[in-house]
């Protein structure tokens, strides 16, 4: 079975609204690696009517984020690849992460927002994403089409 890492910051982690996706064997397989943080910072931001979180593809500004890999098989990441709808709305590109329990750095798959309204950049930016933060933005499941993220 080939693996790969995958990197998740949002609704995908453990407790968050769409973490069933890669619990759905129906999906492929996944296994949980560890928590892991961004070697590099980047603007982690709530958008949208559905208060969707958003990893601007703006290295070197905003924080060292802070989420959880997984290793996954070619069908879970085929089915992530559609749940994110890549390469139209975000793009999928490897970055390195330092997993938590080990320092150990490891190369992961990461999807970035790379075309968003500019001011996207002066909303508040988060380390580290929950539904239910403190931010009161809850996420908002929707079948809505996001294809356009310069309406977002």
């Amino acid at each position: 079975m080939a693996t790969n890492l995958v990197f998740v910051y949002g609704t995908l982690k453990q407790n968050e609204p769409n973490h069933h996706w890669l619990t759905d064997k129906e999906n492929g397989e996944s296994k949980l690696v560890g928590k892991a943080t961004t070697q590099e910072r980047y603007p982690l931001v709530i958008a949208s009517k559905f208060n969707i979180p958003f990893l601007l593809a703006v290295p070197g500004k905003g924080e060292q984020i802070e989420g959880e890999v997984y290793e996954v098989d070619e069908k879970m990441m085929s089915n992530l690849d559609i749940l994110e709808d890549h390469p139209k709305l975000y793009e999928r590109k490897k970055n390195k992460m330092t997993l938590e329990a080990t320092g150990e750095v490891v190369e992961c798959w990461i999807y970035l927002l790379h075309k968003y309204r500019p001011d996207l950049l002066d909303l508040p930016m988060l380390k580290s994403y929950s539904s239910k933060g403190s931010h009161g933005k809850e996420y908002v499941a929707s079948e809505d089409d996001l294809s356009d993220p310069e309406n977002i």
